[in-house]
């Protein structure tokens, strides 16, 4: 299963940086913010990290980040 987050899911966060979300954490682009900023019901699919060799990263969240995107089929881009 391929999971999607939209910029609304993410909070609608606006500042490149790395975030907690009750998945784990999310790794945010200034590269991703400008197509959100461009289209913003665009749907990223959440890329998992490796995990790390640390001994620690067995009790460490799930890191993430944005990899390709889609836009929905219902865009209002002029179509009637």
């Amino acid at each position: 299963m391929v999971n999607k987050i939209s910029w609304q899911k993410a909070g609608g966060v606006t500042e490149p940086g790395r975030y907690m979300f009750t998945f784990g954490w999310l790794t945010v682009t200034a590269e991703d913010l400008a197509i959100w900023k461009q289209f913003p019901q665009a749907l990223f699919t959440l890329v998992k990290l490796p995990s790390g060799t640390n001994a620690d990263a067995t009790d460490a969240a799930e890191e993430f980040h944005l990899g390709a995107f889609e836009l929905p089929a219902t865009s209002s881009r002029g179509e009637s």
